[in-house]
Protein backbone atom coordinates (compact mmCIF):
# COMPACT_ATOMS: atom_id res chain seq x y z
CA UNK A 1 0.00 0.00 0.00
CA UNK A 2 2.74 2.07 -0.71
CA UNK A 3 1.15 4.70 -2.97
CA UNK A 4 -2.11 5.02 -0.62
CA UNK A 5 -2.45 6.20 2.79
CA UNK A 6 -3.84 3.25 4.79
CA UNK A 7 -3.76 3.36 8.76
CA UNK A 8 -1.37 0.71 9.88
CA UNK A 9 -3.84 -0.53 12.04
CA UNK A 10 -5.87 -1.39 9.18
CA UNK A 11 -3.29 -2.72 7.11
CA UNK A 12 -2.32 -5.26 10.16
CA UNK A 13 -6.05 -6.27 10.13
CA UNK A 14 -5.77 -6.65 6.33
CA UNK A 15 -3.15 -9.21 6.70
CA UNK A 16 -4.81 -11.12 8.85
CA UNK A 17 -7.79 -10.90 6.92
CA UNK A 18 -5.83 -12.00 3.74
CA UNK A 19 -4.58 -15.04 5.65
CA UNK A 20 -7.81 -16.47 6.04
CA UNK A 21 -8.90 -16.21 2.57
CA UNK A 22 -6.08 -19.06 1.30
CA UNK A 23 -8.24 -21.75 1.53
CA UNK A 24 -11.32 -19.91 -0.75
CA UNK A 25 -8.38 -18.56 -3.01
CA UNK A 26 -7.14 -22.28 -3.55
CA UNK A 27 -10.98 -23.33 -4.61
CA UNK A 28 -11.46 -20.26 -6.33
CA UNK A 29 -8.80 -21.01 -8.95
CA UNK A 30 -9.51 -24.20 -9.56
CA UNK A 31 -13.19 -23.33 -10.62
CA UNK A 32 -11.42 -20.61 -12.61
CA UNK A 33 -9.23 -23.28 -14.64
CA UNK A 34 -12.32 -25.33 -15.29
CA UNK A 35 -13.93 -23.01 -16.73
CA UNK A 36 -11.33 -21.40 -18.52
CA UNK A 37 -10.41 -24.33 -20.18
CA UNK A 38 -14.70 -24.56 -20.70
CA UNK A 39 -15.10 -21.77 -22.29
CA UNK A 40 -11.36 -22.70 -24.66
CA UNK A 41 -12.99 -25.81 -25.80
CA UNK A 42 -15.98 -23.92 -27.35
CA UNK A 43 -14.21 -21.75 -29.21
CA UNK A 44 -11.72 -24.42 -30.73
CA UNK A 45 -14.50 -26.89 -31.34
CA UNK A 46 -16.56 -23.59 -33.12
CA UNK A 47 -13.35 -23.07 -35.14
CA UNK A 48 -13.50 -19.21 -34.50
CA UNK A 49 -11.08 -17.34 -36.59
CA UNK A 50 -9.66 -13.73 -36.95
CA UNK A 51 -12.44 -13.17 -39.79
CA UNK A 52 -14.97 -13.96 -37.67
CA UNK A 53 -14.17 -10.23 -36.09
CA UNK A 54 -15.32 -8.58 -39.24
CA UNK A 55 -18.52 -6.35 -38.15
CA UNK A 56 -21.64 -6.01 -40.07
CA UNK A 57 -23.61 -3.24 -41.02
CA UNK A 58 -27.55 -2.07 -42.03
CA UNK A 59 -29.96 -5.66 -41.34
CA UNK A 60 -26.51 -7.86 -40.50
CA UNK A 61 -27.63 -10.67 -42.92
CA UNK A 62 -25.19 -13.40 -43.02
CA UNK A 63 -23.23 -12.30 -40.36
CA UNK A 64 -20.77 -15.13 -39.18
CA UNK A 65 -19.02 -13.56 -36.67
CA UNK A 66 -22.47 -12.84 -34.59
CA UNK A 67 -23.51 -16.52 -35.39
CA UNK A 68 -20.62 -18.41 -34.23
CA UNK A 69 -19.90 -16.32 -31.02
CA UNK A 70 -23.70 -17.25 -30.13
CA UNK A 71 -22.99 -20.73 -30.78
CA UNK A 72 -19.76 -20.48 -28.73
CA UNK A 73 -21.65 -19.05 -26.16
CA UNK A 74 -24.44 -21.56 -25.95
CA UNK A 75 -21.83 -24.41 -25.69
CA UNK A 76 -20.24 -22.70 -22.60
CA UNK A 77 -23.31 -22.77 -20.41
CA UNK A 78 -24.50 -26.08 -22.08
CA UNK A 79 -27.43 -24.09 -24.07
CA UNK A 80 -28.92 -25.54 -27.36
CA UNK A 81 -28.78 -21.91 -28.46
CA UNK A 82 -28.46 -18.42 -27.15
CA UNK A 83 -28.81 -14.82 -28.27
CA UNK A 84 -25.22 -12.78 -27.35
CA UNK A 85 -25.35 -9.22 -28.15
CA UNK A 86 -24.64 -5.35 -27.64
CA UNK A 87 -28.03 -4.67 -28.77
CA UNK A 88 -29.49 -5.31 -25.63
CA UNK A 89 -29.53 -2.12 -23.53
CA UNK A 90 -29.07 -3.69 -19.70
CA UNK A 91 -29.38 -6.87 -17.96
CA UNK A 92 -33.39 -5.59 -17.64
CA UNK A 93 -34.03 -5.10 -21.06
CA UNK A 94 -32.79 -8.82 -21.69
CA UNK A 95 -34.90 -10.19 -18.86
CA UNK A 96 -37.82 -7.84 -20.43
CA UNK A 97 -37.21 -10.04 -24.05
CA UNK A 98 -37.14 -12.85 -22.81
CA UNK A 99 -40.57 -12.47 -20.49
CA UNK A 100 -42.24 -10.69 -23.62
CA UNK A 101 -41.14 -13.79 -25.53
CA UNK A 102 -42.24 -16.69 -23.82
CA UNK A 103 -45.28 -15.18 -22.35
CA UNK A 104 -48.94 -14.94 -24.30
CA UNK A 105 -51.64 -12.92 -23.31
CA UNK A 106 -53.76 -14.63 -20.51
CA UNK A 107 -50.44 -16.02 -19.12
CA UNK A 108 -49.57 -16.40 -15.40
CA UNK A 109 -45.97 -16.38 -14.22
CA UNK A 110 -44.86 -17.44 -10.83
CA UNK A 111 -41.89 -16.08 -9.09
CA UNK A 112 -40.97 -19.25 -6.95
CA UNK A 113 -37.89 -16.40 -5.20
CA UNK A 114 -39.98 -14.19 -3.70
CA UNK A 115 -40.28 -10.65 -4.72
CA UNK A 116 -37.83 -9.71 -8.01
CA UNK A 117 -35.06 -7.05 -8.42
CA UNK A 118 -36.21 -3.48 -7.79
CA UNK A 119 -35.74 -2.93 -11.82
CA UNK A 120 -37.88 -5.68 -12.49
CA UNK A 121 -40.76 -4.31 -10.69
CA UNK A 122 -42.21 -1.95 -13.50
CA UNK A 123 -41.75 -4.45 -16.26
CA UNK A 124 -44.28 -6.94 -14.51
CA UNK A 125 -46.97 -4.44 -13.52
CA UNK A 126 -46.95 -4.62 -10.08
CA UNK A 127 -46.07 -1.19 -8.60
CA UNK A 128 -49.08 0.70 -9.84
CA UNK A 129 -47.61 1.37 -13.33
CA UNK A 130 -48.81 -0.60 -15.60
CA UNK A 131 -47.98 0.87 -19.37
CA UNK A 132 -45.99 -1.27 -21.44
CA UNK A 133 -45.83 -3.86 -18.55
CA UNK A 134 -46.62 -7.40 -19.02
CA UNK A 135 -49.92 -6.81 -16.53
CA UNK A 136 -51.00 -4.07 -19.34
CA UNK A 137 -51.08 -7.44 -21.95
CA UNK A 138 -52.85 -9.43 -19.76
CA UNK A 139 -49.78 -11.43 -18.53
CA UNK A 140 -50.50 -12.02 -14.62
CA UNK A 141 -47.74 -12.26 -11.93
CA UNK A 142 -48.00 -14.56 -9.11
CA UNK A 143 -45.03 -15.14 -6.26
CA UNK A 144 -44.10 -18.02 -3.95
CA UNK A 145 -42.56 -16.10 -0.65
CA UNK A 146 -39.45 -16.79 1.07
CA UNK A 147 -39.11 -18.81 3.96
CA UNK A 148 -37.80 -16.96 6.97
CA UNK A 149 -34.75 -17.95 6.85
CA UNK A 150 -34.88 -16.39 3.08
CA UNK A 151 -34.49 -19.90 1.33
CA UNK A 152 -37.03 -20.86 -1.51
CA UNK A 153 -40.47 -22.71 -0.13
CA UNK A 154 -40.40 -25.28 -3.03
CA UNK A 155 -42.97 -27.07 -0.89
CA UNK A 156 -45.68 -23.93 -1.33
CA UNK A 157 -44.22 -23.63 -5.19
CA UNK A 158 -45.31 -27.07 -5.62
CA UNK A 159 -48.85 -26.39 -4.16
CA UNK A 160 -49.14 -23.50 -6.00
CA UNK A 161 -48.61 -25.40 -9.34
CA UNK A 162 -50.43 -28.18 -8.41
CA UNK A 163 -53.80 -26.16 -8.25
CA UNK A 164 -53.05 -23.48 -11.41
CA UNK A 165 -51.10 -23.68 -14.46
CA UNK A 166 -48.33 -21.31 -14.79
CA UNK A 167 -46.65 -20.61 -17.67
CA UNK A 168 -43.18 -19.83 -16.54
CA UNK A 169 -41.42 -20.25 -13.36
CA UNK A 170 -39.20 -17.73 -12.79
CA UNK A 171 -36.06 -17.91 -10.40
CA UNK A 172 -34.03 -15.14 -9.48
CA UNK A 173 -30.47 -16.55 -8.79
CA UNK A 174 -28.65 -13.64 -7.27
CA UNK A 175 -30.43 -11.94 -3.71
CA UNK A 176 -30.75 -8.32 -5.12
CA UNK A 177 -31.16 -5.55 -2.87
CA UNK A 178 -31.70 -8.30 0.24
CA UNK A 179 -30.18 -10.83 2.44
CA UNK A 180 -31.14 -14.01 1.35
CA UNK A 181 -28.51 -16.21 0.16
CA UNK A 182 -27.71 -16.38 -3.30
CA UNK A 183 -28.80 -19.73 -5.30
CA UNK A 184 -26.42 -22.43 -6.34
CA UNK A 185 -26.49 -24.20 -9.38
CA UNK A 186 -27.98 -26.69 -7.56
CA UNK A 187 -30.11 -25.35 -5.64
CA UNK A 188 -31.61 -24.12 -8.99
CA UNK A 189 -31.71 -27.74 -10.49
CA UNK A 190 -33.32 -28.77 -7.48
CA UNK A 191 -36.36 -26.18 -8.29
CA UNK A 192 -36.25 -26.75 -11.81
CA UNK A 193 -37.13 -31.08 -11.10
CA UNK A 194 -39.79 -29.75 -8.57
CA UNK A 195 -41.39 -27.46 -10.57
CA UNK A 196 -41.21 -30.13 -13.93
CA UNK A 197 -42.29 -32.80 -11.70
CA UNK A 198 -45.63 -31.08 -10.83
CA UNK A 199 -46.04 -29.01 -14.19
CA UNK A 200 -44.02 -30.78 -17.00
CA UNK A 201 -44.84 -27.84 -19.66
CA UNK A 202 -44.28 -25.31 -17.53
CA UNK A 203 -40.79 -22.99 -18.45
CA UNK A 204 -37.93 -22.80 -15.55
CA UNK A 205 -36.15 -19.18 -16.20
CA UNK A 206 -33.95 -17.81 -14.83
CA UNK A 207 -32.53 -14.50 -14.06
CA UNK A 208 -28.60 -15.62 -14.21
CA UNK A 209 -27.36 -12.19 -13.69
CA UNK A 210 -23.77 -11.99 -11.80
CA UNK A 211 -23.82 -15.70 -11.34
CA UNK A 212 -22.15 -16.78 -14.85
CA UNK A 213 -18.84 -18.71 -14.17
CA UNK A 214 -19.07 -18.72 -10.47
CA UNK A 215 -19.66 -22.36 -10.19
CA UNK A 216 -18.61 -25.25 -13.00
CA UNK A 217 -22.08 -24.94 -14.08
CA UNK A 218 -24.80 -22.61 -15.04
CA UNK A 219 -28.63 -23.37 -15.00
CA UNK A 220 -29.65 -24.17 -18.19
CA UNK A 221 -26.77 -27.58 -17.36
CA UNK A 222 -29.25 -28.08 -14.33
CA UNK A 223 -33.03 -28.35 -15.48
CA UNK A 224 -33.22 -24.64 -16.66
CA UNK A 225 -35.05 -24.14 -20.00
CA UNK A 226 -33.94 -20.20 -20.41
CA UNK A 227 -31.80 -17.99 -18.75
CA UNK A 228 -30.43 -14.54 -19.43
CA UNK A 229 -28.18 -12.06 -18.44
CA UNK A 230 -26.14 -8.78 -18.73
CA UNK A 231 -22.86 -8.47 -20.56
CA UNK A 232 -21.69 -5.73 -18.70
CA UNK A 233 -21.61 -8.00 -15.61
CA UNK A 234 -19.68 -11.71 -15.75
CA UNK A 235 -19.94 -13.20 -19.34
CA UNK A 236 -18.35 -9.50 -20.60
CA UNK A 237 -15.39 -10.00 -19.18
CA UNK A 238 -15.01 -6.20 -18.57
CA UNK A 239 -14.55 -5.69 -21.75
CA UNK A 240 -18.06 -5.67 -23.46
CA UNK A 241 -19.30 -2.36 -23.45
CA UNK A 242 -23.11 -3.25 -23.44
CA UNK A 243 -25.13 -6.00 -24.11
CA UNK A 244 -26.86 -8.99 -23.05
CA UNK A 245 -27.59 -12.48 -23.44
CA UNK A 246 -30.49 -15.56 -23.27
CA UNK A 247 -29.38 -19.26 -23.85
CA UNK A 248 -31.30 -22.24 -23.55
CA UNK A 249 -33.88 -24.44 -25.80
CA UNK A 250 -33.49 -23.34 -29.11
CA UNK A 251 -37.67 -23.06 -29.59
CA UNK A 252 -37.82 -20.86 -26.67
CA UNK A 253 -34.46 -18.78 -28.34
CA UNK A 254 -36.20 -18.46 -31.29
CA UNK A 255 -39.35 -16.63 -29.38
CA UNK A 256 -37.34 -14.22 -27.76
CA UNK A 257 -35.29 -13.45 -30.92
CA UNK A 258 -38.91 -12.39 -32.81
CA UNK A 259 -39.22 -10.03 -29.58
CA UNK A 260 -36.05 -8.96 -29.71
CA UNK A 261 -35.80 -7.76 -33.28
CA UNK A 262 -39.51 -8.75 -35.47
CA UNK A 263 -41.94 -11.92 -35.99
CA UNK A 264 -40.34 -13.74 -38.85
CA UNK A 265 -37.52 -12.21 -38.76
CA UNK A 266 -35.78 -12.61 -35.78
CA UNK A 267 -32.01 -13.75 -35.16
CA UNK A 268 -31.48 -13.30 -39.13
CA UNK A 269 -30.65 -9.96 -38.49
CA UNK A 270 -28.86 -7.41 -36.50
CA UNK A 271 -25.73 -5.46 -37.37
CA UNK A 272 -23.14 -6.27 -34.93
CA UNK A 273 -20.92 -2.63 -36.00
CA UNK A 274 -17.59 -3.98 -35.27
CA UNK A 275 -18.58 -4.94 -31.67
CA UNK A 276 -18.53 -8.71 -32.27
CA UNK A 277 -14.27 -8.91 -31.43
CA UNK A 278 -14.83 -7.52 -28.05
CA UNK A 279 -17.58 -9.59 -26.88
CA UNK A 280 -15.34 -12.76 -28.07
CA UNK A 281 -12.32 -11.53 -25.87
CA UNK A 282 -14.94 -10.46 -23.24
CA UNK A 283 -16.45 -13.84 -23.08
CA UNK A 284 -12.79 -15.52 -23.38
CA UNK A 285 -11.59 -13.29 -20.15
CA UNK A 286 -14.70 -13.94 -18.53
CA UNK A 287 -13.96 -17.02 -16.26
CA UNK A 288 -10.80 -15.12 -15.08
CA UNK A 289 -12.43 -12.01 -14.33
CA UNK A 290 -14.63 -13.39 -12.68
CA UNK A 291 -12.13 -15.19 -10.40
CA UNK A 292 -10.94 -11.99 -9.48
CA UNK A 293 -14.01 -10.55 -8.86
CA UNK A 294 -14.82 -13.76 -6.33
CA UNK A 295 -11.53 -13.23 -4.84
CA UNK A 296 -11.82 -9.12 -4.22
CA UNK A 297 -15.25 -10.63 -2.23
CA UNK A 298 -14.17 -13.17 -0.39
CA UNK A 299 -11.55 -10.43 0.89
CA UNK A 300 -14.07 -7.80 1.35
CA UNK A 301 -16.31 -10.09 3.68
CA UNK A 302 -12.95 -11.13 5.88
CA UNK A 303 -11.34 -8.00 6.22
CA UNK A 304 -14.88 -6.22 7.49
CA UNK A 305 -15.88 -9.59 9.53
CA UNK A 306 -12.65 -8.68 11.31
CA UNK A 307 -13.43 -4.92 12.10
CA UNK A 308 -16.68 -6.38 13.56
CA UNK A 309 -19.34 -5.76 10.93
CA UNK A 310 -22.14 -8.32 9.74
CA UNK A 311 -21.44 -9.52 6.01
CA UNK A 312 -23.46 -11.62 3.85
CA UNK A 313 -22.10 -14.05 2.74
CA UNK A 314 -18.81 -14.78 5.11
CA UNK A 315 -15.64 -15.25 4.06
CA UNK A 316 -15.68 -19.34 4.10
CA UNK A 317 -18.81 -19.56 2.78
CA UNK A 318 -19.87 -21.53 -1.05
CA UNK A 319 -20.76 -18.49 -3.29
CA UNK A 320 -23.43 -18.23 -6.06
CA UNK A 321 -22.45 -14.84 -7.33
CA UNK A 322 -20.44 -12.45 -6.87
CA UNK A 323 -22.13 -9.89 -4.38
CA UNK A 324 -21.07 -9.15 -1.37
CA UNK A 325 -23.22 -7.47 1.06
CA UNK A 326 -21.79 -5.79 4.69
CA UNK A 327 -23.99 -4.24 6.81
CA UNK A 328 -22.70 -0.56 7.57
CA UNK A 329 -25.27 0.06 10.31
CA UNK A 330 -26.16 3.58 9.38
CA UNK A 331 -26.40 5.54 6.41
CA UNK A 332 -23.33 7.84 7.03
CA UNK A 333 -21.38 4.71 6.97
CA UNK A 334 -22.80 3.56 4.21
CA UNK A 335 -21.99 6.79 2.32
CA UNK A 336 -18.41 6.99 3.72
CA UNK A 337 -17.85 3.10 1.86
CA UNK A 338 -18.89 3.91 -1.17
CA UNK A 339 -16.87 7.29 -1.02
CA UNK A 340 -13.89 5.42 0.10
CA UNK A 341 -14.38 2.77 -2.72
CA UNK A 342 -14.71 5.39 -5.21
CA UNK A 343 -11.06 6.94 -4.15
CA UNK A 344 -9.78 3.83 -5.14
CA UNK A 345 -11.20 3.55 -8.70
CA UNK A 346 -9.30 3.51 -12.09
CA UNK A 347 -11.85 6.41 -13.04
CA UNK A 348 -13.48 9.10 -11.44
CA UNK A 349 -11.88 8.62 -8.27
CA UNK A 350 -11.94 12.51 -7.34
CA UNK A 351 -15.73 12.11 -7.59
CA UNK A 352 -18.05 11.79 -4.14
CA UNK A 353 -20.87 9.80 -4.59
CA UNK A 354 -24.37 10.82 -3.24
CA UNK A 355 -27.48 9.78 -2.64
CA UNK A 356 -30.18 10.36 -5.22
CA UNK A 357 -33.11 8.94 -7.20
CA UNK A 358 -32.65 6.39 -10.00
CA UNK A 359 -35.19 4.84 -12.47
CA UNK A 360 -36.85 1.43 -11.42
CA UNK A 361 -35.75 2.09 -8.05
CA UNK A 362 -38.21 2.84 -5.01
CA UNK A 363 -36.19 4.76 -2.58
CA UNK A 364 -32.31 7.13 -3.18
CA UNK A 365 -29.53 5.14 -4.01
CA UNK A 366 -25.75 6.07 -3.60
CA UNK A 367 -23.39 4.17 -5.74
CA UNK A 368 -19.76 3.88 -6.34
CA UNK A 369 -18.85 3.12 -10.28
CA UNK A 370 -15.23 4.52 -11.02
CA UNK A 371 -15.81 2.12 -14.06
CA UNK A 372 -14.41 1.97 -17.60
CA UNK A 373 -18.25 0.98 -18.90
CA UNK A 374 -20.69 2.70 -17.27
CA UNK A 375 -22.75 0.61 -14.81
CA UNK A 376 -21.01 -2.45 -15.07
CA UNK A 377 -21.10 -4.54 -12.37
CA UNK A 378 -18.12 -6.80 -13.11
CA UNK A 379 -16.29 -3.73 -12.72
CA UNK A 380 -15.55 -2.91 -8.89
CA UNK A 381 -18.47 -0.99 -7.58
CA UNK A 382 -21.30 -0.85 -4.53
CA UNK A 383 -24.28 0.39 -4.46
CA UNK A 384 -27.24 0.69 -1.54
CA UNK A 385 -30.36 2.18 -1.31
CA UNK A 386 -30.72 4.56 1.96
CA UNK A 387 -32.86 2.36 3.69
CA UNK A 388 -32.42 -0.33 6.53
CA UNK A 389 -30.62 -2.51 6.93
CA UNK A 390 -28.40 0.38 5.38
CA UNK A 391 -26.41 -2.56 3.70
CA UNK A 392 -23.93 -1.90 0.57
CA UNK A 393 -23.78 -4.30 -2.26
CA UNK A 394 -20.36 -4.68 -3.47
CA UNK A 395 -19.82 -6.09 -6.53
CA UNK A 396 -16.82 -6.80 -9.34
CA UNK A 397 -13.18 -6.22 -9.40
CA UNK A 398 -11.04 -6.78 -12.79
CA UNK A 399 -8.19 -8.20 -11.09
CA UNK A 400 -7.76 -8.51 -7.51
CA UNK A 401 -4.76 -6.41 -6.38
CA UNK A 402 -6.44 -3.53 -7.59
CA UNK A 403 -9.68 -4.28 -6.31
CA UNK A 404 -7.86 -4.63 -2.95
CA UNK A 405 -6.80 -0.92 -2.58
CA UNK A 406 -10.52 0.12 -3.33
CA UNK A 407 -11.80 -1.98 -0.40
CA UNK A 408 -8.95 -0.65 1.83
CA UNK A 409 -9.62 3.03 1.38
CA UNK A 410 -13.42 1.75 1.81
CA UNK A 411 -12.59 0.79 5.23
CA UNK A 412 -9.58 3.81 5.76
CA UNK A 413 -12.83 6.43 4.68
CA UNK A 414 -15.21 4.91 7.48
CA UNK A 415 -12.11 4.52 9.86
CA UNK A 416 -11.87 8.67 9.30
CA UNK A 417 -15.27 9.16 9.59
CA UNK A 418 -15.46 7.63 12.99
CA UNK A 419 -17.43 4.58 11.71
CA UNK A 420 -14.77 2.03 12.36
CA UNK A 421 -13.05 2.24 15.78
CA UNK A 422 -9.24 0.87 16.44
Amino acid sequence: MSFFKVDEKLKAVSETALKKCTEQFSAIDGITEYNQQKVLAAFINNGVSESHFAGSTGYGYDDRGRDILEKVFADCVGAEASIFRHSFASGTHTLTVALFGILRPGDTMLCVTGRPYDTLIGVLGIDGHTDGSLKDFGIAYDQVDLKNDGTVDIETAEKKLKEKHYAVAYIQRSRGYSLRPSLSVSEIGRIARAVKKVSPDTIVMVDNCYGEFVERLEPTEVGADLMAGSLIKNPGGGIARTGGYIAGRSDLVEKCGYRLTAPGVGLEVGASLGMTRELFLGLFSSPHVVGEALKTAVFTAALFGELGFKVNPSYDEPRADIIQTVLAGNDGALIAFCRGLQSGSPVDSFAAPEPGDMPGYDSKVIMAAGAFTLGASIELSADAPLREPYAVWMQGGLNFHSAKVGIMLAAQKMLEEGHISM
